[in-house]
C-alpha cells in the first residue's frame, strides 16, 4: 500500500470522526428548563442524574442556585445562568457590582467545580407588558455591565450574555408573521439590544407559549396550538402571501423573524434561542397530561431532526419547559403554573416521550420520601363538620399547593368530604408530617391506605432531611460531548498534519 492510499484512508476515517460527532449532536442533545421553587426540592445531584440519563446536556437556571452549579459541576452539561429581575437594578448601577456577581455566580464554579457555565441570562422576561416598565431602563444596562464583567474576568469568548424575553415584545398588526415588528413602545431599546448582543456574538433569547395563546382566547383553533403529526386533519392553515402556517408556534416565530428583519437585521447571521416552550398537565382544563404529550412529543421530533421555520431554515437551540413540577411557584399568572414539568416535583414520568434512538423518559432515581401516611377528613366528622371544615380546609389550602383541586383540573371531580381531605394532606405533606399538622380542629386522621382516586393523586412529599445526610455523588468525567469535541479537534489536527506530510 503505497504514502497516498494510506493518506486517503486516513482522511475517510477522520470525516468519519467528524460526520459521527455532527450525527451525534443533532440527535442526541436536548436543553430544559430546571426551576427550583419547590417546598422540598429533588437534590441537585438526582436532578443532574435525571438530566443526563435522559440526554439533556444542556440546562437553564433561572438563578445562580449554589446546590445546582456545584451538582453540574464535571457533569458535561452546558448551563446557561439566570440574574433575576429584582437584581437588573443593582447590575445596572456599577461594573463593579456585575463584576462581584460574575466572580461570585460564574468564575468560581467554573474554576472550583468545574461547572460549564456557556451564558448569563440577564433577568427574565423583563419587558412584559404586566411589569408596567418596572425594568425598562436597567436591562440594557445591566446587559451591557455583565458582558463588560465577563469581558475583565476572562470569560468573554467561553461566556455569552443574553436576555430572555417573552414573544410579547414584538407584534403583528394583522395576524401575519410576515407584518412582525418590535412593539412600538420598545422598539428603540430591541433594536439596541439586538445589535449588542450580535455585535458580541451572543445570542437573543425568546419565550414561546402556544399554551398560553390557546388559553387565553376560547375563540383559538385548538389544533393550531400543536404541531402537525402528518396523518392527516390539524388546523386550518394560516396563509401569508406563499407560506401556510399550520401551527401557532412556527407563526410566533416567524413573527420575530420578520421584526428582525424589518429592523436591519439577517436572521439567518443571529443565533436565537427559544427559552421556554412547553405545556402543562394540571392547573386548568387545558392542562392534562394527554395534551402535554402530544404538544412535547411534537416538539421534541423537530428538535431531534433540526426543523426550523418556513422563514427561517436554520433551527433553533430550544429549551423545554420544565424539567419538574414546582409547587412554591407564583399562580397568578393561573394555577397551571406549577404543573409545567415533564416529570413530576419527585422526578417519576408524567407521560411517555420518544426522545429518539428508542429511548423513552427514565424516572428519577434515590429519592427518598416521608414515611407512607396520609393525612384526610376523619370518618366521625364527615357528615356534620359544616363551617369549621370549610375554614379548615381553606387554611390548609392557603399554606400549601391545592392546584390540582381547580376546574378543570386532576381533582375536580371530588366530593366535598374528599376534596378538604385533599386540602389536609398537601398542608400535612408541607409541614414534612409534623406533629399537630393533621389536626385541623380534630377533624384530620391519619391513614396508611392512600386515598388516590383516578387521575387525583395524593402525594406523599420528598424527606429532604434524609437527602441531607447522603454524599454527594463522586465527580464523573466529562460527558461524550465534551470528549468528542477533544476527538475532532485531533482529529482536524492530524488532517492538517498528515497534509503536509504527504504534500
Amino acid at each position: 500500500m503505497g504514502r497516498h492510499d494510506t493518506y486517503q484512508r486516513f482522511i475517510l476515517f477522520c470525516l468519519s470522526l467528524l460526520l459521527h460527532h455532527n450525527i451525534l449532536k443533532n440527535v442526541e442533545g436536548l436543553a430544559c428548563n430546571w426551576g427550583t421553587q419547590a417546598s422540598h426540592p429533588l437534590p441537585p445531584n438526582i436532578v443532574v442524574k435525571l438530566l443526563r440519563e435522559n440526554g439533556f446536556n444542556k440546562v437553564k437556571l433561572f438563578e445562580a442556585d449554589p446546590g445546582a452549579l456545584r451538582a453540574l459541576g464535571k457533569s458535561g452539561i452546558q448551563v446557561m445562568v439566570g440574574i433575576p429581575n429584582d437584581l437588573l437594578a443593582t447590575m445596572a448601577s456599577t461594573v463593579a457590582n456585575a463584576e462581584l456577581w460574575v466572580q461570585q455566580n460564574v468564575s468560581q464554579y467554573i474554576s472550583l467545580y468545574g461547572t460549564d457555565i456557556r451564558y448569563v441570562a440577564v433577568g427574565n422576561e423583563p419587558f412584559l407588558k404586566t411589569y408596567k416598565d418596572r425594568f425598562i431602563r436597567s436591562t440594557y444596562p445591566a446587559l451591557q455591565n455583565v458582558q463588560a464583567a465577563l469581558v475583565k474576568a476572562g470569560l468573554g469568548r467561553q461566556v455569552k450574555v443574553t436576555v430572555p424575553l417573552n414573544a410579547d415584545v414584538y407584534e403583528s398588526g394583522d395576524g401575519l408573521p410576515s407584518s412582525g415588528d418590535f412593539r412600538s413602545d420598545i422598539k428603540t431599546l430591541m433594536v439596541s439590544i439586538v445589535r449588542f448582543l450580535a455585535d458580541s456574538f451572543s445570542p437573543i433569547t425568546f419565550n414561546i407559549y402556544p399554551f398560553l395563546s390557546l388559553n387565553a382566547d376560547p375563540n383559538f383553533p385548538r389544533e393550531y396550538a400543536f404541531f402537525p403529526n402528518g396523518s392527516g386533519g390539524g388546523a386550518k392553515p394560516v396563509v401569508d402571501g406563499s407560506i401556510s402556517y399550520t401551527n401557532v408556534f412556527d407563526a410566533n416565530f416567524d413573527t420575530l423573524v420578520s421584526a428582525l428583519e424589518k429592523n436591519g437585521f439577517d436572521a439567518n447571521k443571529i443565533e436565537i434561542i427559544v427559552g421556554e416552550v412547553g405545556w402543562p398537565t394540571d392547573g386548568d382544563q387545558n392542562a392534562n397530561p394527554t395534551m402535554a404529550q402530544r404538544f412535547n412529543q411534537g416538539l421534541l421530533n423537530r428538535i431531534l431532526q433540526g426543523q426550523g421555520t418556513p422563514r427561517r431554515r436554520t433551527a433553533p437551540e430550544v429549551y423545554i419547559f420544565s424539567l419538574v413540577d414546582e409547587d412554591a411557584k407564583s399562580i397568578d399568572p393561573g394555577k397551571f403554573e406549577r404543573h409545567w414539568g415533564i416529570f413530576s416535583y419527585d422526578g417519576a414520568v408524567k407521560y411517555s416521550l420518544n426522545l429518539g434512538n428508542g429511548r423513552q423518559l427514565a424516572p428519577a432515581k434515590g429519592v427518598r420520601y416521608q414515611a407512607r401516611e396520609w393525612c384526610v377528613l376523619s370518618y366521625q366528622a364527615a357528615g356534620n363538620a359544616g363551617a369549621v371544615l370549610a375554614t379548615s380546609a381553606s387554611y390548609a389550602c392557603q399554606n400549601a399547593d391545592c392546584t390540582s383541586l381547580g376546574p378543570g383540573s386532576s381533582c375536580a371531580g371530588l366530593d366535598p368530604a374528599a376534596n378538604a381531605s385533599y386540602a389536609f394532606n398537601m398542608y400535612f405533606q408541607k409541614m414534612d408530617h409534623r406533629r399537630g399538622s393533621c389536626d385541623f380542629n380534630n377533624l384530620g386522621a391519619l391513614t396508611k391506605i392512600d386515598p388516590s382516586s383516578g387521575s387525583c393523586r395524593f402525594p406523599i412529599e420528598i424527606d429532604t432531611s434524609r437527602h441531607e445526610m447522603l454524599k454527594p455523588l463522586p465527580r464523573k468525567s466529562a460527558a461524550p460531548e465534551a470528549n468528542w469535541s477533544m476527538v475532532v479537534a485531533v482529529a482536524a489536527g492530524m488532517v492538517i498534519g498528515w497534509t503536509v506530510f504527504f504534500t
